[in-house]
């Protein structure tokens, strides 16, 4: 990879660093303990099948092309990065950014299957940012629904004529979102409200986050179309293979 590309690589990492902290928060990860032992293993079943997949997917990238073997990472750094922030929220817990969107739009979800579970795995040990008897409820909501969301509205804005940009702001923004409300059901389902069941229960824990994720949703998107501007520029030749732009390099804006 050409130096210019690696010193804006550093670049932006240097200036997401700053924000990550090892303090223990509560935040939207569920932490260690806290899901009962049937919803702990619940969830490691359902996000084991798009790990296999994402692994076989990340092996085809790279026998294919090892020169995305740097951006593969890069997209890595970006989701650990960015979902390491923790802001404030209300009742003493906190809200953070998924950075999923970039490396899904890319690669596509089952890659980000393996790279978000190796993100959140770190998390957990060095962090203590959600847990390991958890890792398997924080991938599903992060690490799979996420992806998902992110490649269905990138993939449906495209095909209606989104601008290039918008269409990753759609997708890194509701990518963003689909996770916490993801977790909330995850939350929900494991914690029934005793009077008015799953939907209270649901409508409680989506709440609590409301007020800080909205906003938070909005601001990955715009850093991600910052940043996927910065990789048209200095990893156009990288984007081109992967047909996320065109052979000439035009980029919709």
């Amino acid at each position: 990879m050409p130096i210019r590309k690696i010193k804006i690589i550093v670049l932006i990492y240097i200036l997401l660093l700053p924000f990550v902290s090892p303090n223990t928060a509560y935040a939207m990860h569920i932490m260690e303990g806290f899901l009962p032992p049937f919803w702990c293993g619940f969830w490691y079943l359902f996000t084991l099948p798009f790990f296999a997949w994402g692994l076989i997917s990340i092996n085809r990238i790279v026998s294919l092309n090892p020169k995305l073997k740097m951006l593969l990472a890069f997209v890595g750094a970006f989701a650990f990065a960015l979902s390491a922030l923790k802001i404030p929220s209300v009742t003493g817990s906190c809200s953070h950014p998924t950075g999923v969107g970039l490396g899904t739009i890319l690669f596509g979800p089952v890659v980000m299957a393996v790279l978000g579970s190796i993100v959140l795995l770190f998390q957990a040990l060095l962090l203590a940012h959600g847990g390991l008897t958890t890792l398997g409820a924080n991938a599903f909501s992060m690490a799979v629904i996420g992806p998902l969301v992110v490649c269905g509205v990138y993939k449906i804005s495209k095909q209606v004529g989104v601008p290039l940009g918008l269409a990753v702001f759609l997708g890194a923004a509701l990518g963003d979102l689909a996770t916490y409300i993801m977790t909330s059901l995850q939350l929900a389902w494991a914690f029934p409200d005793a009077a008015g069941g799953f939907m209270v229960a649901w409508g409680k824990f989506a709440s609590i986050f409301a007020f800080t994720q909205i906003p938070l949703a909005i601001s990955e998107g715009i850093l991600t179309i910052l940043v996927f501007n910065l990789l048209c520029t200095y990893s156009k030749d990288e984007l081109i293979e992967l047909s996320i732009l065109p052979q000439e390099g035009a980029i919709s804006k």
